[in-house]
């Protein structure tokens, strides 16, 4: 019987606040998003940094014939200066940081530069002659390169030393920096849910005072009084954190998953299962972001 009342009382105070209640509903929904989306955004950012950082190298450019760089002062690299680099990869030193390398000829290089550049004035110049030796080398912890590229630059015969990590680093810093900022107007926006649902539920039991104050005099606890209240909040809240998780799938099903793994192969995306493990947290956040708004709300009001 008081399970039926309360259910009652709940669904009474939903339909004769609708305006406040789709309002609960909306901000619940675009807070909650803006939360969603920050966190696939780091899960996103973390997958490109663990496929990109295991494709990443550094290269070592030994000087070629012709060369500007301060270091090729005299001329191209000499077959010594080519051992000693390999040697000093193979050595004890390095080895603790090197996964593996390979050692890229004139020829290879002259082939992949043609193969890019072969139908364009600059590919239509170049000769064998001019492309320089280099070594590709992987790294165990690509995050380690500053230590390896260390030990080759300024070496003599090295003309640049070129770490990819460096070029994704600008990427990933704009990347995090546009998380944050979500971050932030999710905070603004979960607060502003918070002050909605407080003012929804004051205005709620307000409206409703003579009938709390009925049940107080026949002896009803504060709980059962105040508990159709906070239910109201939790529902138009969950319904919000639902429409959440709805439009975070339809966004990383349609948008991450059919639209962008399939044109931009170069790197891994985050999946529905992302979603799947953020969606029971958005909505226990969301349940608890209404429970404690209404709680602190109604204090005042529902007294004992």
């Amino acid at each position: 019987m008081r399970f039926r009342f309360i259910i009652s009382e709940t669904f009474k105070g939903l339909t004769r606040n609708l305006v406040m209640t789709v309002s609960v509903i909306l901000v619940s929904f675009v807070s909650l998003l803006f939360v969603g989306a920050s966190v696939l955004l780091q899960n996103q950012i973390s997958v490109m940094k663990g496929d990109w950082y295991d494709k990443v190298e550094v290269s070592v450019y030994m000087c070629p014939t012709s060369s500007n760089a301060a270091a090729c002062t005299d001329g191209e690299a000499t077959q010594e200066q080519i051992d000693a680099v390999e040697d000093l990869i193979n050595s004890n030193t390095l080895a603790p940081y090197i996964d593996t390398y390979t050692i890229e000829s004139k020829a290879e290089a002259y082939e992949r530069f043609m193969a890019a550049y072969g139908e364009s004035r600059i590919g239509r110049n170049a000769t064998e002659d001019m492309m320089p030796v280099s070594f590709r080398i992987k790294l165990v912890e690509p995050e380690k390169y500053q230590v390896v590229a260390e030990q080759f630059t300024g070496r003599a015969g090295v003309e640049r030393v070129i770490d990819q990590a460096e070029t994704l680093e600008p990427l990933f810093v704009v990347m995090n920096r546009v998380s944050w900022i979500t971050g932030g107007l999710a905070a603004i926006l979960a607060l502003t849910a918070v002050l909605l649902i407080s003012t929804t539920i004051r205005l709620s039991a307000m409206s409703r005072s003579k009938e709390t104050g009925i049940m107080r005099l026949v002896g009803a606890s504060n709980l059962f009084i105040q508990l159709p209240f906070m239910l109201e909040g939790a529902i138009a809240a969950l319904i919000g954190a639902i429409g959440s998780v709805a439009a975070l799938w339809a966004l990383v099903r349609y948008v991450v998953v059919d639209w962008l793994s399939t044109s931009l192969t170069f790197t891994a995306f985050i999946g529905i299962g992302d979603v799947l493990r953020l969606a029971p947290w958005l909505l226990l956040a969301a349940i608890i972001l209404a429970l404690v708004s209404s709680a602190f709300s109604l204090s005042r009001y529902t007294r004992v």
